[in-house]
Parts: C-alpha cells; sequence; structure tokens
C-alpha cells in the first residue's frame, strides 16, 4: 500500500526531501547483511510505499510540494533532479509568489480557500497512481504561515475528501527561545485544528533534535540540514518495511494503519513521538557495538524518564507500581519525572500539569494580526480544547 506524503512551506520541503533521500539510500544500501533476493523484496516493498515508477526508469516521489514562495520548492526540485537516483514528479509542486508572513490565519484564511481547487487537484493526481493508498503523511512546522496555516486547512480538505483514509502529521515544533514573535499563537491554532482533523500527530523538537546533533553526532556548526537529516533518518526508521508474522519475504502492507492500530487507541490520545537509538556519527560506529537486550533496555527507560538520548538517562526514575500511591500522592519529586504523558510535554513544555496556566487573558500582542481575518473566535476554541486535551491525558 502507498503513501502520499504532501510537503508544506520551507520546513515541510526540506525536512521532505531528506526522507525521500534517505528512504532510498536504504533501500539501495549495497551493505545490507541480507541474501539477494532479501534485499530485492526489500526494495519492491519500499518503492511501492514512497515511489512510483517513470518510463526512463527513475523512481518518483510520491509526494506533493506546496509552498507560496517558489525559492524552497525550486531548491528541492533541483537538488532531487541532481542526485539522479530520484526525483519528484514534474507537476506535483504548487507555488505563489507571496507568503504568509508568519501569519497562520493568512495561510489558513486566506491562501486555504484561495487556492484550495489547486492544491486539492494536486493530490487527487498522485492518489489515482496509487494502486493501494494507505494513507497521508503531512510534513509542516507550527512556527510560520505557510506549514501551520495552510497546513491545517490542507489537512482538513483532505479529512474531508479522503475520510477513510488515514492521515499522520508530522509537526516541528518550534525552539523555545523563539523563531518568530508570534510562534505561540500560531502553534496553539495549529494545534487545536490539527487535534480535529488528523489521525496522528507526530511531534518532533527543534531543541531536542538540536540537542541530539550537538552531544551525539559530534556536529561544531549545526546546520538546518543536519537536523532535517536527523529528523529523516527517525521517520525512515518507522516507515520502512518491517516483517509480517508470515516470515522472510513478507512486509507489512500496511504501514500507516498498523501504526495507528498500536498507537493510537483512542481519538483522544493522537500525539505521537519518537525514541530512537543508537545515534553517533558514523566515524564512531566502527567503535562501537551493541546487543538488542542493551538497546531495548536503553529504550525504555528513555521513554520513562522522558529523555530525548541515550546520553544522560534518569536510571533513577521508575513507572508507579499497582498497589502503591497516585502519582498525584507521591513526593513533587517524582511527579515532575516520570513521563506520563507525551501531551503534557508539549503542550506546557515540561510545567507542572496542575500548576500551568493556558493565558486566555493574556493574548493582546500582535492579536489583531489574527482578529482582522476573524480568528478572534477561533483563539477562544483552541484553548478550550487544548485544555480537554490536557485534562485527557493526565486522567490515563
Amino acid at each position: 500500500m502507498s503513501i502520499v506524503t504532501v510537503q508544506l512551506g520551507q520546513c515541510g520541503n526540506q525536512i521532505g526531501f531528506e526522507v525521500f533521500d534517505a528512504l532510498y539510500s536504504d533501500s539501495h544500501c549495497p551493505q545490507g547483511l541480507c541474501s539477494k533476493r532479501e534485499n530485492e523484496v526489500y526494495q519492491a516493498s519500499c518503492k511501492e510505499r514512497f515511489f512510483s515508477e517513470e518510463e526512463n526508469g527513475v523512481p518518483i516521489a510520491r509526494a506533493v510540494l506546496v509552498d507560496m514562495e517558489p525559492k524552497v520548492i525550486n531548491q528541492t526540485l533541483s537538488k532531487a533532479a541532481q542526485s539522479g537516483r530520484w526525483k519528484y514528479g514534474q507537476h506535483s509542486c504548487f507555488c505563489q509568489k507571496q507568503g504568509s508572513g508568519n501569519n497562520w490565519a493568512y495561510g489558513y484564511s486566506v491562501h486555504g480557500p484561495r487556492h484550495e481547487e489547486s492544491i486539492m487537484n494536486l493530490i487527487q493526481k498522485e492518489v489515482e497512481k496509487c494502486d493501494c493508498l494507505s494513507g497521508f503523511f503531512i510534513i509542516m512546522s507550527m512556527a510560520g504561515g505557510t506549514g501551520s496555516g495552510l497546513g491545517a486547512f490542507v489537512t482538513q480538505n483532505l479529512q474531508d475528501h479522503y475520510s477513510n483514509s488515514l492521515k499522520m502529521n508530522q509537526i516541528i515544533w518550534p525552539y523555545g527561545t523563539g523563531e518568530v514573535i508570534v510562534q505561540n499563537y500560531n502553534s496553539i491554532l495549529t494545534l487545536s485544528h490539527l487535534y480535529r482533523s488528523s489521525d496522528a500527530l507526530l511531534v518532533h523538537e527543534n531543541d531536542a533534535v538540536h540537542k541530539i546533533c550537538a552531544k551525539l553526532m559530534n556536529i561544531k556548526q549545526i546546520s538546518f540540514t543536519d537536523i532535517n537529516q536527523v529528523l529523516a533518518h527517525q521517520l525512515g526508521s518507522v516507515f520502512q518495511p518491517t516483517y509480517s508474522m508470515e516470515g522472510s519475504y513478507h512486509y507489512r502492507r500496511n504501514p500507516l494503519g498498523e501504526l495507528m492500530e498500536n498507537l493510537v487507541p483512542h481519538p483522544e490520545f493522537k500525539m505521537l513521538g519518537i525514541r530512537n537509538i543508537p545515534q553517533m556519527s558514523e566515524n564512531s560506529l566502527a567503535y562501537s557495538t551493541f546487543t538488542w537486550a542493551g538497546l531495548l533496555k536503553h529504550l525504555r527507560q528513555m521513554l520513562i524518564s522522558n529523555s530525548k538520548m541515550e546520553e544522560g538517562i534518569d536510571w533513577q526514575v521508575r513507572p508507579p507500581l499497582s498497589g502503591l500511591p497516585t502519582l498525584g500522592k507521591v513526593s513533587l519529586n517524582r511527579e515532575l519525572h516520570f513521563n506520563t504523558s507525551i501531551a503534557n510535554l508539549v503542550i506546557l513544555r515540561g510545567k507542572d500539569v496542575h500548576s500551568a496556566d493556558l493565558g486566555k487573558q493574556k493574548l493582546r500582542a500582535y492579536i489583531h494580526q489574527y482578529t482582522k481575518f476573524g480568528e478572534e473566535e477561533d483563539f477562544l476554541d483552541s484553548f478550550t480544547l487544548l485544555e480537554q486535551v490536557v485534562a485527557s491525558y493526565c486522567n490515563l
């Protein structure tokens, strides 16, 4: 079954390129430990998911590229074509000459309705190339205007037009120090709208990925390309084919469906995160040895202690056991350290759930940039929804 990727905005298109490049490189790696036949089956399964074939034999990414400015899309198309290994479709992109000015409301209320038909037609053409559609993978950021605002609008339209197909949004949470002055507004509005229309939200924090690049990859001057390649590696590890219960030469057919089945047990709880190990520079691989038992032990503790990487794991944190007092009655130190949910981490950025203030009455600066597009009620609805999300996760 095939996945159609929708790349939105500068962030979405740059990450999307790295994801497809990583997927192709992995599936055509000559240094695998499998037999020739196993490699061929693996390549075929990967190609079916993410690529279609053109007459000259060059794989075409199953993707639609959308941005309101042409620069990044032109660079992305050029880099893919110059690689000579794979490329994007000739008519798979949509761009304009005016951006969204980092304004969620402009992307959602202006660009969305204005270009809805053109964008949805491109997506429909890509869907028609699939023999069997598994769903959509939407890559976008939350800080800007096009990725967040137009991304929320497109996801909503996908839900309306393809209600039976699964939709997973990969969203990039902005740096805590701030990328744009209104990133908090954009993030709140994006998250609340996606919660209504998406089946799963795969969250990546820029701060966490930056830390991985610095401490584990030993990169001295970190660029967005470095960050995007780490993200692509993590996403590839999730979406590449895995064996089914039938054994060798048989791969699972529905990647999105199986992820949702195991990780999204209820529509209220759809926020996902990735922890993967080992993560290190290629130069360090030759001097490292691993065992499955050791890797799984570290990975489990990363989840329990809410550690983004294997370095500096807090081994003192333990999950609560049945028969012990509830989290509300244990010490404050235990309550703040045990990872009860990803939603608490993402929405509250590590604050104590009970003391966090979402601040309805503090929305003043720059709010006129949103209300002039009729988004005042949207703010109130967004806060209400996200407070309910937090409450639902707290009651787990």
